[in-house]
């Protein structure tokens, strides 16, 4: 869908000047994409901006370090950065809009609401990270009412999620169509991930353990395997193979609530999260899917 927003290419810091920018082609009826991004982008969040043209003529990419989905030990401060790399990979990739507002634009002083799940983000990520899925819900929200898109495009690597913001959007009435775009890999299998910037040498290679282990047991699955617990046990076996990775949780879930599973169906997640030296690496695939 070829891009319809008026000027050319634009970076915006301010909310208020975001909504000026999108009331012209909201008024003409053109449709508004929302990409959300940590920023330093690489070919995964370029591939979701692909994804979000095909539904909208208008794509606004946000780059957001969000403070409130890091908890008090986690790398938010060493997180990486490179807005001006950014933003000429956001500018050549047709993107129209980047919004890359300051923590203080977004948030005030003092906060008063915030948007807090149940159970389904206590479990596996939120179990881990404590706190983290209210810190994204709440900026996701946030964007979703300055952006006011009809189309949003989240990464499948991030299963957890984009299955929680498919919740918001349903429990909270926001009209917006959530497409979950495949994860993109480098050859080898590595799922792209900013954090990959972290990855020594020999951690970059034990990293390759953890799409090894989600191909043995989909290889598993497809030779006639379908008991989630003798598919968990391979998995297991297979991250063992290398050292220095330590495993927070292998699962076989269903699509909708990731409770476990006892038996796998097309659709079932296999997520794996672990750390490989310094490095937490999450990777997932879907049963008879991508």
């Amino acid at each position: 869908m070829t891009s319809t927003v008026s000027n050319s290419f634009r970076v915006i810091r301010r909310v208020a000047e975001l909504r000026d920018a999108l009331t012209a082609p909201r008024r003409q009826g053109t449709a508004i994409g929302l990409v959300p991004t940590m920023g330093f982008l690489h070919e995964g969040h370029l591939a979701l901006v692909d994804a979000a043209r095909t539904r909208a003529a208008v794509v606004v990419m946000s780059v957001f370090v969000n403070p409130l989905q890091f908890g008090p030990h986690e790398d938010f401060a060493r997180y990486p950065r490179d807005l001006e790399g950014d933003i000429r990979k956001a500018e050549a990739h047709g993107v129209d809009i980047v919004f890359a507002p300051e923590s203080s634009e977004m948030y005030a002083a003092e906060r008063t609401v915030a948007v807090i799940p149940f159970s389904l983000a206590d479990r596996w990520e939120g179990a881990v990270r404590p706190g983290h899925f209210g810190g994204v819900l709440t900026a996701v929200a946030k964007l979703f009412n300055i952006v006011l898109p009809q189309v949003a495009v989240f990464g499948q690597k991030d299963i957890q999620q984009a299955t929680l913001v498919r919740a918001l959007i349903r429990d909270l009435d926001f009209p917006i169509e959530l497409i979950v775009a495949p994860t993109v890999r480098e050859p080898d299998g590595l799922a792209l991930s900013s954090r990959n910037a972290y990855l020594g040498g020999d951690d970059r290679t034990r990293a390759l353990v953890l799409s090894r282990a989600l191909r043995a047991i989909q290889s598993a699955v497809a030779q006639g395997e379908t008991d989630a617990a003798e598919l968990e046990t391979l998995g297991y076996e297979v991250l063992a193979e290398e050292s220095g990775v330590q495993v927070d949780y292998l699962a076989l879930v269903d699509p909708e609530r990731l409770e476990p599973v006892s038996t796998v169906a097309p659709g079932t997640i296999v997520m794996v999260a672990a750390r490989v030296g310094s490095t937490r690496l999450i990777d997932n695939i879907i049963i008879g899917g991508a």
